[in-house]
């Protein structure tokens, strides 16, 4: 499973969410949220989970398998 960074920003914005606030709902620190976003970090299953029940969405929404 591979974080689909452009995805997760997308839906962040769409959901009115800046980094601070996914930051606090998820635990996670901004700069990974950002690099995540960027493509420069990799999350594990787990850390995807947490940030599509952040933004209330499945976490195949965050997700492509095609990415490289």
């Amino acid at each position: 499973m591979k974080p689909n960074g452009v995805a997760i920003r997308a839906l962040r914005t769409a959901h009115a969410c800046g980094l601070r606030e996914l930051a606090r709902r998820t635990g996670l620190s901004r700069p990974y949220l950002s690099r995540l976003e960027r493509g420069k970090r990799g999350a594990t299953p787990e850390t995807v989970l947490l940030i599509a029940n952040a933004l209330n969405v499945p976490p195949e929404a965050l997700t492509s398998e095609d990415q490289k």
